[in-house]
């Protein structure tokens, strides 16, 4: 419930402060005096965007501030998801700089946009125009059906199979995008990684097929040469042997001379064993070496078919282009695979589907079953407000699943005897519209367990005994919740708990708009003038004492 409004540097408004009665208040005053503004600013409260060009004077910040009462709704859970601090007594306050900056506060925690209109959606429910026009959507129509119905168990496990159904429908979409991404890449991928693996590659077998490659190509002339050493080695009068072997005996005669050549003749020995050392591998190569063009053929072959494969790859390595083989070998591993995977993600996108179809059934089932209490308790509800002959018909239509169920709901309508229900937008006048709209908030103020409701003009369009019972039931209203009225008809504006006047200050610079709170004497005069102009008659006058008795 709204205790208090204060309102500061908005539009034509420089400071107005205004506590609301707990039943019913009634606000009017002429055309243009700022009871709209006033509205406006409330939207400020309830989250709506911000702009600097409704700064009154460019040089100050904008402050507008409610207090409301709020522990009796339920939202504490709301306040400590948000992490707000939660107290009875709740204090929204929204600046707006010269510069346009936007702040908001709940009990002075800076809050997002996104919070603060969340929050005012619990406290306030303002009618508007755009009220009217949203009342002739589906979706508006929907969000009815499901508020006299009390479908809120019903569509928040439909929100969640929704959710769910999205997800795995997701997954199987994304998956088979992959799919044909792979299936394109797949032969490619198969045809380089059989190319790879019908090598059989090695770690370091590069290295020593190049060093194979180097000796059989050079196979005859190396023997040549290494059979020429022997030879030097191993000459009967002039060999490297046998002038080693000569030397060897002298320096033994050295040593048995003269112990000083000890060392000289170690050393000897020690370069002695070295040379027939490398005669000996000289051999061995020599014997190990075969001019074999054939295997020669084969290692150029396979040299070559690895020096394409790392040009096409762009690596420089055996075991680059293994770890290539390994990579593809994955990718065709997944291909491969890929059936089973898309056949699990179909099978939850199954069964998730039916999940949803089962909750959106049984959606369906409760919307369903509160349209003919729905149209009986609608139809009543406009008898009393002058339209006995109005008829209501709501019409279903079953869609695919969406965000907010299977179905889809448009309310038809006639107000006069003898006509068939049409589209809202198409048969229903102003004076309709209001009622029909006024029914409606009437019908679900406790159904949606909105603190404060705020009417502007709905009594737009009607007048007289109607406009009586509107008041009447705003009066009804008004014994479970908070109601203010704008309005421009006296025989309602004479039946508030509490009556506030907005009219325009011209007394300084600037023109700016003021509220007041009247007494029964103003409010005496304030309702003659409603009815007989600015200088209302005694008869007037006394119609507005009548108005205020009943």
């Amino acid at each position: 419930m709204l205790k208090s409004l204060s309102i500061s540097n908005y539009a034509l408004i420089d400071q107005l402060h205004m506590q609301p009665s707990q039943g019913l208040s009634m606000i009017t005053g002429e055309t243009g005096a700022g009871k709209s503004i006033m509205l406006g600013a409330m939207g400020l409260l309830l989250g709506n965007r911000s702009d600097t060009k409704a700064l009154l004077h460019d040089d100050k910040k904008c402050v507008i501030e409610g207090v409301f009462t709020i522990e009796n709704y339920g939202l504490k859970e709301f306040f400590d998801l948000a992490e707000l601090d939660y107290e009875p007594t709740c204090i929204i306050r929204r600046e707006i700089s010269p510069a346009g900056k936007s702040r908001s506060f709940v009990n002075d925690t800076p809050v997002l946009l996104d919070v603060l209109k969340t929050l005012g959606g619990f406290l306030m429910d303002v009618h508007s125009q755009h009220d009217t026009l949203q009342l002739g959507e589906g979706s508006y129509q929907l969000g009815l059906v499901d508020a006299f119905a009390q479908t809120h168990e019903e569509l928040k496990k439909y929100k969640i199979e929704f959710k769910a159904f999205q997800k795995s429908q997701k997954n199987f979409n994304e998956l088979s995008r992959r799919a044909i991404e792979l299936q394109k890449e797949a032969d490619f991928n198969q045809f380089q990684l059989e190319e790879l693996s019908v090598l059989g590659l090695k770690e370091g077998e590069q290295a020593e097929l190049e060093s194979t490659q180097e000796v059989l190509e050079n196979a005859e002339e190396i023997k040549l040469k290494i059979n020429e050493m022997l030879n030097l080695f191993q000459d009967e009068q002039f060999g490297i042997s046998q002038g080693m072997s000569q030397i060897q005996h002298g320096m033994q005669s050295l040593e048995r001379l003269a112990h000083v050549f000890a060392t000289l003749k170690e050393r000897f020995q020690t370069v002695n064993l070295e040379l027939k050392d490398i005669e000996q591998t000289l051999g061995d190569e020599e014997s190990k070496i075969e001019i074999d063009f054939e295997r020669l053929d084969e290692i150029r072959d396979r040299l070559s078919k690895i020096y394409q494969l790392q040009k096409k790859h762009g690596v420089g390595s055996v075991e680059e282009l293994m770890k290539l083989e390994s990579e593809l070998a994955d990718k065709v591993f997944q291909v491969q695979n890929l059936d089973e995977t898309l056949s699990t993600a179909k099978l939850e996108l199954e069964k998730t589907k039916e999940q949803l179809e089962d909750s959106g059934k049984s959606l369906r089932k409760k919307r369903q079953g509160c349209f003919g209490d729905f149209q009986a308790a609608l139809e009543n509800l406009l008898a009393g407000l002058g339209m006995e002959n109005a008829k209501i018909v709501m019409e279903h239509k079953s869609i695919d699943p969406s965000v907010n169920g299977m179905d889809e709901i448009e309310l038809l309508f006639s107000a006069n005897k003898g006509s068939s229900p049409q589209p809202l937008k198409r048969v229903a006048s102003g004076g309709e519209f209001s009622r029909l709209l006024f029914a409606i908030k009437y019908l679900m103020a406790d159904k949606m367990a909105l603190p404060t409701l705020i009417f502007d003009e709905i009594d737009t369009g009607i007048s007289g005994e109607v406009a009586l019972k509107m008041v009447g039931m705003m009066q009804d209203i008004s014994k479970r919740h908070q109601v203010i009225c704008i309005t421009h008809l006296p025989q309602v504006a004479g039946q508030g708990d509490l009556h506030y006047f907005v009219y325009k200050d011209n007394s300084s610079e600037k023109t700016v708009s003021k509220i007041k709170l009247l007494d029964q004497e103003d409010r005496v005069l304030e309702l003659a003038k409603m009815i007989a102009g600015a200088t209302p008659s005694a008869s007037a006058i006394e119609s507005a004492k009548e108005l205020l008795k009943r």
